[in-house]
């Protein structure tokens, strides 16, 4: 049986009951769209973050977009992210007409390298959108300084940090509002795709809540400034309800496949993660580095066991974005990553002899490579 980097199935297993109580719920209660599941998720995801609000929509990619629409960013702006992250971070700010300005990654956790971004602002930038990546924060404190000096609104995207802290701060109580995922890979992961944006701001929420629904400020009412329909599912909400009380207990079980990981392959010449001083890394992807990374994920498929590497081309490197002029060499380290980097099996219901057979075949791979 190939062993690959993610699978619900055991989870899925041990949590049958609960996931099917929460469709037969919903299918029982009389109403599928915007009922008690989605307010109830809403509330207790913000009150999680130790927030006011949160808007539950329907992807992770919308809660980017509607975040930025609800900030004011549109055509003619910037936005301040990085190209190392997944393709979703750049198409949201694209699909609101503004323009992406890419700064590099540090080498040693790939996360944005805050100092660059001085540089990159201009008359033009809206808005900085830091990613937690992996599943751990961006050095947050430099940032929010040069937010307030420039008056810029900062959008965290967290698709990959639920539930990751910083200097004693959640990911995502630290920008002006934040966007999640709840793709089913996520650290919170439903069973289709689903998002929310939270915000402690009241006029953003209601911002928030206009767009998602047409932008009507009522029901079949007038619309006030064009929206979409990006509403969260009831049956994901109650899903997602239940399993974010569980929310700790799966970042403890990465954590424990973590620790497995570094204590086995400490001694090899695999360049292992490094949490950030002040980080509590929540593993959402377990990243290591090697220079002949391709031929150690083809020398595995020899012991059925199928990596993934994220992300293996850098967003200003693809042919939809050829227009914003990069030029090979102009994001050095986030080249040079996606050409090393690669992910173990990582999930909290990873069974340890999945485990061990991954890391005796990286072992005898690595002797031979």
């Amino acid at each position: 049986m190939t062993t690959l980097v993610w699978d619900y199935l055991p989870e899925y297993e041990r949590e049958r009951e609960d996931i099917l109580g929460a469709v037969e719920k919903v299918f029982s209660s009389g109403r599928l769209v915007l009922g008690d599941s989605v307010r109830g998720f809403e509330e207790e995801f913000a009150a999680y973050h130790g927030v006011k609000h949160c808007t539950g929509v329907d992807n992770g990619t919308n809660a980017l977009k509607l975040g930025l629409q609800a900030l004011g960013v549109g055509p003619g702006d910037e936005v301040i992210t990085v190209s190392n992250t997944a393709a979703p971070t750049v198409v949201a700010i694209d699909s609101v007409g503004a323009t992406p300005v890419f700064v590099d990654v540090h080498a040693d956790n790939y996360l944005m390298d805050v100092g660059q971004v001085a540089a990159a602002i201009t008359p033009k930038t809206r808005c900085l959108l830091p990613v937690h990546l992996y599943g751990q924060c961006v050095d947050m404190a430099p940032l929010e300084a040069l937010a307030a000096e420039h008056d810029l609104p900062i959008l965290e995207d967290c698709a990959q940090a639920h539930g990751a802290r910083h200097r004693g701060r959640i990911a995502g109580s630290m920008g002006k509002a934040a966007a999640f995922s709840f793709y089913p890979t996520k650290v919170l992961g439903g069973y289709g795709d689903g998002g929310a944006t939270i915000t402690a701001d009241d006029e953003v929420d209601e911002n928030l809540r206009r767009l998602r629904y047409y932008g009507m400020e009522k029901r079949y009412y007038v619309v006030q400034t064009p929206g979409h329909n990006s509403r969260l599912d009831e049956v994901h909400a109650e899903i997602l309800r239940r399993k974010l009380g569980r929310l700790d207990e799966y970042i403890a079980g990465r954590r424990a496949v973590a620790d497995r990981y570094q204590e086995a392959l400490g001694d090899t010449d695999l360049v292992l993660p490094r949490t950030v001083p002040g980080n509590e890394h929540v593993y959402y992807v377990y990243v290591v580095r090697h220079p002949r990374r391709d031929k150690i994920i083809e020398a595995l498929r020899d012991y059925d066991i199928s990596l993934n590497i994220s992300y293996p081309w850098p967003v200003h490197t693809m042919t939809g974005f050829a227009h914003l002029d990069y030029l090979k060499g102009s994001l050095p380290v986030t080249e040079k990553l996606a050409d090393e980097i690669f992910s173990l099996p990582m999930y909290p219901s990873l069974p340890r002899d999945v485990q061990d057979k991954v890391i005796d075949a990286l072992r005898q791979v690595l002797r031979t490579v």
